[in-house]
């Protein structure tokens, strides 16, 4: 076994059947700055510096570990763990002396091994394999509204009633779709990565999309007209345009040419009916409707949360405290896609969503024991506390801009 220190004079990965270096936390917390970051995985010290802007799931989700114990999230995160440690072999320059902990910091230890006796428990209740009848219900039910839509207009006509009902009717299949290929993103579905990345294109095609906040607008009234501007522009610029322009410019044929599809489906299929100017009014309604049910779904959970940068908790503290389940029924659970339950979907992100009812027990047991909140929302409170969040930023934006 090598000493406590620095790699020395050996830089870069360890070789096979050599001893390894011995790292103290103190030593390790020195290396999370941008361009130099290491974390641990299951005792193990590695250096990510360079490698972390070609991680999959993006540099920021890996650089948040930064000079942390990351085992549970590289346990939550990987399906075949076996697999991705051959590509962490080249990364590996050490390991922590036999005298520290497996975590840094004051965290719980017996937590840490309850959520993992946990987590080990629902693999044996096979809550991590997809029920294909499940997922393969979901599909139709999709196909089986953008059908009903487009007979709507074939055998109604292009009026204005027909043409809400189908806008309306596609805007739900669009949003099942996105819960969808929601869960192949998460590779939930299939075993293989692959497969699940190739259903994923298939459904709905991988979304990027960022915010950016113009001073110009009044944040201090953001609550009364968010609903209005925000989402029309999030699906319409950030979705479509921005989305196109970086396919573009990056290069993404393979992505261009799955968004080509759709598109051509979609006007080929009501160019007939409203030619190319009522079309193209249609499309934006299908796309305006969808994205009001995308903002107030998706941020129900984690809006009205409130999320800090601290480091050095546990996997489970961690996603108690960025967010919330809503009251699970019938409606809700297909309504939001299963993202009511975003407490199990955070600490089991590979779980199929079908599972979460079953997993919910155990980790409301989980908290019970060692005093954590498991918080559940009624859906209208939770879509209330969006309101309410945002005035809250917005008031304290307008502090800050009259004390600047």
């Amino acid at each position: 076994m090598g000493g406590v220190g620095e790699p020395g004079p050996r830089e870069g990965p360890a070789q096979p059947g050599a001893p390894l270096p011995t790292f103290c936390w103190e030593q390790i917390r020195a290396h999370d700055q941008p361009g130099d970051k290491w974390l641990v995985i299951e005792r193990r010290v590695y250096d990510i510096s360079r490698w972390a802007q070609r991680h999959p799931g993006g540099s920021r989700l890996i650089g948040h570990h930064g000079a942390e114990d990351a085992t549970d999230a590289f346990r939550a995160f990987h399906q075949d763990l076996n697999f991705v440690r051959k590509f962490l072999q080249p990364l590996l320059i050490g390991e922590l002396a036999p005298e520290e902990p497996s975590q840094d910091g004051p965290l719980n230890a017996q937590l840490v091994e309850d959520f993992r006796a946990l987590h080990q428990a629902a693999e044996d209740m096979k809550l991590f394999d997809a029920s294909p009848t499940f997922f393969a219900f979901l599909l139709g039910h999709i196909l089986a509204m953008e059908v009903l839509a487009w007979l709507l207009i074939y055998l109604l006509g292009p009026g204005w009633v027909p043409s809400a009902l189908a806008a309306f009717i596609l805007a739900i299949s669009q949003a099942q779709s996105w819960c969808l290929q929601h869960d192949l993103g998460h590779a939930s579905i299939f075993k293989k990565s692959w497969w699940n990345h190739v259903a994923q294109k298939f459904v709905m095609g991988q979304l990027k999309y960022g915010k950016k906040k113009r001073r110009y607008l009044p944040y201090n009234q953001q609550h009364l007209y968010f609903f209005l501007i925000g989402p029309p522009l999030l699906t319409l610029v950030n979705f479509e345009v921005e989305n196109l322009a970086y396919m573009l410019v990056c290069m993404q044929w393979a992505d261009l040419l799955w968004a080509a599809s759709f598109y051509a489906r979609f006007f080929l299929s009501y160019l007939p009916f409203y030619g190319v100017p009522g079309v193209l009014l249609f499309f934006v309604a299908v796309r305006v409707l969808e994205s009001h049910w995308f903002v107030w779904i998706t941020q129900m959970n984690h809006i009205p949360k409130e999320i800090g940068h601290e480091k050095h908790r546990d996997w489970v503290s961690s996603q108690l405290a960025a967010t919330c389940n809503v009251e699970p029924s019938l409606f809700t659970n297909w309504f939001s896609g299963h993202l009511n339950f975003q407490i199990e979907h955070h600490l089991f992100p590979r779980m199929p969503r079908h599972n979460y009812s079953r997993v919910a027990p155990l980790v409301k047991s989980l908290c019970a024991k060692h005093g954590l909140s498991y918080e559940v929302k009624p859906f209208l409170t939770a879509l209330v506390d969006i309101v309410r969040s945002l005035k809250k930023s917005g008031d304290i934006w307008l502090d800050a801009y009259l004390h600047q």
